[in-house]
């Protein structure tokens, strides 16, 4: 009689064993394990991409083919973004100037903040926003028709033929962006400065290497080519690694920008103190 009735008391405790560890085991899966296999996979994408980038030969028609794709769908984002940020910061740090009577200094603080944070700032938004994302799209497409797998099938390696010149079309890209933006930024600036604020157009001139000088443009060209090089190798990695159909590559979308913006404003913060420091202010 005490055997039947020890018997379902130990299976009952058998069977409550494994229901209690099973949520331990799925949060460890799902908060550690999981983002650092992706975290892995990202740096081991970097390291091939980096190695794939001295292999020959170039994929220079693949190269241009993608800076052109990256181009049109930037370019008119930036064009519409550069003019109010240019509006916002130059409109706002005149009025400053007017009430401290340094009116003439107009062009410093334009030339600063366009060169150090307008170009960079926006740089970082239209990269990550619409470059980035649509080469995430493109490569997501191509995995989920099993392209990527049939490229490895006959001995060609993805790294090398699609996201090397991927990722040096959006850095020349972004280079040339950053460009694009200080030059609407000064030109803005002027505009509002003199044509609205009756500033002197020589006095505007003269000021705008008074706080921005060589440093200030090779900082500012160097978080561009940054930005653009990690925008690439996310949206690149979520390209290559989407799984199931076209709701994933939404997915990935998605997490390209989140992941963009997060690298990218962190990398900003860096380099910005970088050039405070060793800037020609300092």
């Amino acid at each position: 009689m005490s055997s039947d009735v020890t018997e379902p008391i130990a299976i009952a405790r058998e069977t409550r064993t494994p229901s209690t560890a099973a949520p331990s085991n799925y949060l460890l899966e799902r908060f550690v394990n999981t983002p650092l296999h992706a975290v892995g996979g990202f740096f081991e994408m970097c390291v091939d991409t980096f190695k794939a980038t001295f292999k020959s030969p170039f994929q220079w028609r693949e190269f241009f083919l993608m800076a052109w794709f990256v181009v049109r769908v930037s370019l008119v984002p930036t064009l519409l973004v550069s003019v109010p940020f240019t509006v916002l910061v130059v409109f706002t740090l005149n009025i400053l100037l007017v009430e401290f009577g340094a009116a003439d200094l107009s062009g410093a603080g334009a030339a600063l903040g366009a060169v150090t944070q307008i170009g960079p700032l926006v740089t970082v938004l239209i990269v990550a926003g619409a470059g980035a994302t649509a080469l995430c799209a493109d490569l997501g497409a191509r995995t989920i028709r099993e392209e990527i797998d049939a490229m490895r099938v006959l001995g060609i390696d993805p790294i090398h033929r699609l996201v090397v010149p991927r990722v040096l079309a959006s850095t020349v890209v972004a280079l040339l962006l950053n460009g694009l933006v200080v030059t609407i930024g000064l030109v803005g600036g002027f505009s509002f400065s003199v044509f609205i604020q009756n500033v002197t157009p020589g006095s505007y001139a003269s000021s705008l290497t008074l706080v921005t000088g060589l440093p200030e443009i090779v900082i500012s060209e160097v978080k561009a080519a940054l930005f653009g090089l990690v925008a690439g190798l996310v949206a690149c990695y979520r390209g290559l690694t989407v799984k199931g159909g076209p709701k994933s590559v939404g997915d990935g979308v998605n997490e390209t920008v989140v992941y963009s913006f997060m690298a990218l404003f962190a990398i900003n913060v860096v380099v910005t103190a970088v050039g405070v420091k060793f800037g020609t202010g300092h």
